[in-house]
This record gives C-alpha cells, sequence and structure tokens, in this order.
C-alpha cells in the first residue's frame, strides 16, 4: 500500500504546476497542509478500502455494475430510513447508489437541494451525519458504492460566506463576484448566455442593501463562487474530502463547465475549469484514492469528451451520455433509428482508458432537445419543425402521441420548450390505462422495457431512476404545494410506492421482471463491461437497430409497433443462442422477422 507522502510526491510537480497557473505566487504549502489533516482523520476501514481500488483502479467498469439514483427523503424518508431498505435494492443487484442532493439547503427556495447552505452538513430532515456515516458503512458492506451530488459552481445566498459578505465582509464578499458598475455586468451579459431565460433572466441579481450586483447564473439565490480566489478552491477541496471520509465514493460535480468566470468569453469552458477539475482529480488521488469523480456537462459527446482528459492527464473517470438519452427519447417518438445510430456510432473513443459513459434513460431533470440542426437537416428534416413535433409529442398534444408530459422552460417567443414526464407516462402507460386500451397498454409497457434494455446494454455504466422498475406515472400533487408548483421537474419526482413492492400491479411485475432478467444476465457477461468494444450495425429498416458488443453478443431492436422483415449490415453471419428464450437464431443474408417493440439479446454459439 502506497503511504500519503508516496502518492503525493508522485503528483507533486503536476499539483505546484497547475496551482501556479491559476494562482501565480500564492503559496501551495495550505493545500500541502490540508492534504494531511483530511488524510490523518481517515479511518482504517476506508484506508484498508483505498489500497483495495489502488490495485483494481477501473474497478467501476464492471459489467456488474449496476446503477440507480434517488431522493432519500422520496425513497424512505431519511438516511435511517434508506439504510432499512437496502434489501430491496440488493435484489436487483445495485453496486452504484446516486443519492440526490442531500447536504445542508434552505427550505426555500432550494432548487431541489442544489443551493447548498454547507458543503460538509447534511439537510437535518434526512438525518444527521453518523447517520449518513452508518448508511455509507451499510452500502460499503454491501459493496454498494455511493455517490453523492457535489455542487461546484455556486453556493446558497444562506451560506455563512454569503451572510458574511451580504454583512459587507471584504474578505467574503471576494469568495463570490461582486460588481458595483453596471457598464461591467452589461460587459459580462453581452457574451454570456443565460441558462434558464424564462425562470431566471439574467446572470446578475442586484443587492439594493449593499447598492451592488452579485453573479448568479442560475437563480438569484444561488451565487457563483469565485475559483480565481484560492481561499475557495482550497475550502471546496476541504468539504471534497471531508465528505469523502464519511465514506463518500463516487462525487457527481455539477456543472462543471461554468466554474471559471472570465468577462469577455462565454464564460463556458474555459482552459482553467480543466485545470481545476485536475486538481481535483489529484488531491482525490493522494488521499481518498477509492474515490472517483463523475461530472455532469450537457452538451454533445464531442464537447463532453474533453472533460475526461487524456491518458496522461485525465480528469472526469464518469461523463454522462446525455445525447443518448435524448436519441433514444427521439427514435421512440419517430420509430426512426438514424439518429440514434449516428449518436452511438460517433461517440468519441479516444478517451482515457480510465474513462467511462453514463447512460441513463431520465432523470431528475428535464428532457432538452439538444439536437444539432446540422443532424437533423442532414436527414431531410426542419430543425424548427422537428423540435416543435417533440415538444409537443412528449406533452401529448401532437395527433397520435402516445405520451403524457408537461412542459417545463417554455419560451413564448421562440416556442422552445423542455419536456418532463416519467418514463412509463412518456412511453404511453398513462394514456392507455386512463383510456382503457389494453393494446396501447401493451405496446406502452414493451416501450419501457426496450428504451431500459438498449440503455442497459450499450457500452457505458447505466443508472436508473426509482421507480422506473415498478412502470410510476406522473404525480400531479406537486401542483398542490406553493414551494413545488412552479416547478413541473417535481411531476416525475414522486414518492417511491412501497406498496406497489408488496402487490404488484401487471405493469410492475411484468417491467421489474424484464428489467431484473437484463440486469442479471448483463453482470455475468464480460461483453457488457464499460471498456469492451461496441459497433452499431445497421438494418434494411431504419425503425431496427443492433449493436455489437464485445466479441460475442449481437443485441437488436425493434423501435416500432409493427413486426419488421429485416436484413443487417453485418459479414459476421452464423448460429447464436437468444440468451432469454434460449433457441437458436440464425443470422445471414437472408431475411429476418422481429416483433413490434421485441430486444434480442443474442451470443455467438
Amino acid at each position: 500500500m502506497k503511504t500519503l507522502q508516496a502518492r503525493l510526491e508522485q503528483r507533486k510537480e503536476e499539483l505546484l504546476s497547475l496551482w501556479e497557473s491559476l494562482y501565480h505566487n500564492n503559496a501551495i504549502e495550505p493545500l500541502y497542509h490540508l492534504l494531511e489533516k483530511t488524510h490523518a482523520k481517515r479511518s482504517k476501514e476506508l484506508l484498508l478500502l483505498d489500497a483495495q481500488r489502488e490495485q483494481n483502479p477501473t474497478w467501476y467498469l464492471s459489467s456488474d455494475m449496476t446503477g440507480e439514483m434517488l431522493y432519500t427523503d422520496k425513497f424512505n424518508k431519511t438516511f435511517a430510513g434508506l439504510e432499512e431498505k437496502l434489501p430491496y435494492l440488493l435484489q436487483r443487484k445495485v453496486k452504484y447508489l446516486h443519492l440526490m442532493p442531500c447536504l445542508k439547503m434552505p427550505p426555500d427556495p432550494n432548487d431541489g437541494g442544489y443551493a447548498v447552505e454547507d458543503f460538509t452538513q447534511f439537510d437535518a430532515q434526512l438525518g444527521t451525519t453518523e447517520d449518513f456515516i452508518s448508511l455509507a458503512k451499510a452500502c460499503r458492506n454491501h459493496q454498494i458504492s455511493l455517490c453523492l451530488d457535489f455542487v461546484l459552481n455556486h453556493s446558497s445566498d444562506t451560506h455563512r460566506w454569503a451572510l458574511q459578505a451580504k454583512a459587507g465582509d471584504e474578505k467574503f464578499k471576494k469568495r463570490y463576484f461582486f460588481i458595483k458598475e453596471k457598464a461591467l455586468v452589461d460587459a459580462y451579459e453581452a457574451t454570456t448566455p443565460e441558462v434558464f431565460p424564462q425562470q431566471a433572466p439574467g446572470n446578475f441579481t442586484y443587492l439594493p442593501e449593499l447598492d451592488e450586483y452579485v453573479l448568479t447564473t442560475f437563480n438569484h439565490f444561488q451565487w457563483d463562487l469565485n475559483y480565481a480566489n484560492s481561499e475557495v478552491l482550497l475550502a471546496m477541496i476541504e468539504s471534497v474530502l471531508t465528505l469523502a471520509n464519511y465514506g463518500v465514493e463516487v462525487f457527481r460535480f455539477d456543472a462543471i463547465p461554468y466554474i471559471w468566470k472570465q468577462w469577455g468569453t462565454s464564460n463556458r469552458n474555459l482552459p482553467e475549469v480543466h485545470s481545476l477539475i485536475r486538481i481535483f482529480r489529484l488531491v482525490l488521488e493522494i488521499v481518498a484514492p477509492l474515490c472517483i469523480i463523475k461530472g455532469e456537462v450537457v452538451m454533445a459527446p464531442k464537447e463532453v469528451a474533453p472533460y475526461f482528459g487524456t491518458e496522461n492527464r485525465p480528469e472526469c473517470h464518469l461523463l454522462y451520455n446525455v445525447s443518448l438519452m435524448v436519441q433514444m427519447w427521439n427514435t421512440l417518438a419517430t420509430r426512426d433509428t438514424r439518429l440514434l445510430e449516428k449518436n452511438l456510432s460517433e461517440l468519441p473513443t479516444e478517451i482515457p482508458s480510465t474513462a467511462c459513459w453514463v447512460n441513463y434513460l431520465r432523470c431528475h431533470d428535464d428532457i432538452g432537445w439538444g439536437i444539432e440542426d446540422e443532424e437533423l437537416q442532414n436527414l431531410g428534416f426542419s430543425p424548427f419543425d422537428h423540435k416543435q413535433f417533440l415538444i409537443s409529442f412528449y406533452l401529448g398534444t401532437f395527433p397520435g402521441s402516445f405520451a403524457k408530459g408537461e412542459l417545463y422552460e417554455y419560451n413564448e417567443k421562440t416556442l422552445d420548450a423542455r419536456n418532463c414526464g416519467t418514463t412509463s407516462s412518456l412511453c404511453g402507460l398513462e394514456r392507455a390505462l386512463e383510456n382503457h386500451d389494453v393494446y396501447q397498454w401493451e405496446l406502452s409497457l414493451k416501450r419501457i422495457v426496450l428504451a431500459h434494455v438498449f440503455i442497459y446494454l450499450s457500452k457505458g455504466l447505466c443508472i436508473l431512476y426509482s421507480g422506473d422498475e415498478l412502470a410510476t406515472l406522473n404525480d400531479y400533487h406537486y401542483k398542490q404545494n406553493p414551494h413545488l408548483a412552479k416547478d413541473s421537474r417535481n411531476m416525475h419526482r414522486p414518492n417511491f410506492d412501497w406498496e406497489k413492492t408488496k402487490e404488484p400491479t401487471p405493469e410492475s411485475t411484468y417491467v421489474s421482471m424484464h428489467l431484473n432478467s437484463v440486469i442479471g444476465y448483463r453482470s455475468t457477461q464480460k461483453d457488457f463491461r464499460s471498456d469492451s468494444s461496441q459497433r452499431v450495425i445497421s438494418a434494411s429498416d431504419s425503425a431496427v437497430l443492433a449493436l455489437k458488443r464485445g466479441a460475442d453478443h449481437l443485441v437488436l431492436a425493434n423501435f416500432s409497433e409493427y413486426q419488421k422483415e429485416v436484413r443487417f449490415d453485418y459479414p459476421a453471419f452464423g448460429f447464436y443462442n437468444e440468451v432469454f428464450s434460449d433457441r437458436e437464431v440464425v443470422l445471414n443474408t437472408s431475411s429476418f422477422i422481429i416483433g413490434p417493440y421485441q430486444y434480442l439479446v443474442l451470443k455467438r454459439m
């Protein structure tokens, strides 16, 4: 086992170089002291796991790394309540558990916990620090790695630093961006896009008590942190390492493209951002090498991939494949796999060997239609008309739509919007149940399963949103809560329905049975490791797509409600076994029949 000093010495030269590139003549010694101090507080149990992970540094690429994300309070109220329900997660082979924001937050507004009041204390309604440490230990005992959101870009305006800044303390004002001159504010706005133009227009908030503006990229109550001040970086590193000492194994770094600001730029993806993320990775490798970083970068894959870093200087271990999620919903609406095929074929592969994409069908957030205009034009679509189609389709107003959802961030001028809804409601189950339509009910269940299966068997670590395995429908009760009513995303963040686990519905039984089967099989096959090869195989019908995974597996999927007779552009024909039906399948130059919304997992015989 390497010592702290050995790990530090191995990385010291690069760490110093990065530090000096950001802070010039500021001494780095406070960082070294911080690393020693936090490492000294690390438990023997965590030190042992550090040593084990150093021997197996790509543990998270394993095919049995099945992930799930949930809100603690919505799942079972508290950390202790969640610990009681770990057997349920273990039944479904969960090995990676992402807890949505649970650090101390103001009562309202708090942006679902992304307005953080203290970066090392937990929301009292969820439990104490000791409760969290107990949960983390229980997860480790069951080989579940705990993931926690860490908000890098901003704090709540009720954070201790913000309160000191409001009181006029210049030291703490320097941890944010305070501007007196309106001309400087206007200059920033001239080059920097708005994140939420409807919900939170502009990038600054005026504080009349100080007669100054403060930078608030996301919301007026979320103040951007100034990483050009080394005290901010030191404090945030200390918070990360403190949480690592509590037992956090995966850090989801929120909104990382925004964390460095420079007037005259777009204030997105600046070079200094990469330096900061690299510093965070290095300090974790030094103090808590069992930990990894998952980055949230909501852009096209070619723009996301640079946040993996390089082979010699890696940054994030994991990054979301947001485009895969978007293309899955586009494919279900259009019954056309061409954009999905393009996304999978062009997924950047020149990434570090330690890097991994994270796949998901939905999350706590909305679905934004970030499809490049050129991609749509190349297929003969009008970009504006196609996005309007998708918006209305998943709202449920487009003729023939099977979906039921709501809009988020609707812009009356541009007609742009994002869509919200649970997987099951967007896939047609809610509408089918309301209409007592058995045929549409069957199709909706097939859509739900097919979409999840394709996500699970694509290259990367897959994360399920808690409750989707039970075919959870939209929850409209949020409209009755004045604190939640303005945010339609709350519709797809319902409380977990434990009654369905005791008395399953036909829908929950169907979905959970299929997902459990696929997860169970995937976990035993090295072809489905996140670092195994993937090749997209075209079919003669655009509704059908196939993936070759690893050496021996083919995944075939029909994204339409019609039976298809297809031929595949694939030279390696031969005899296969369909793993779930245990029947022999012969692939050759003849056409092949695949049923409505059917998926087949073939293994070479």
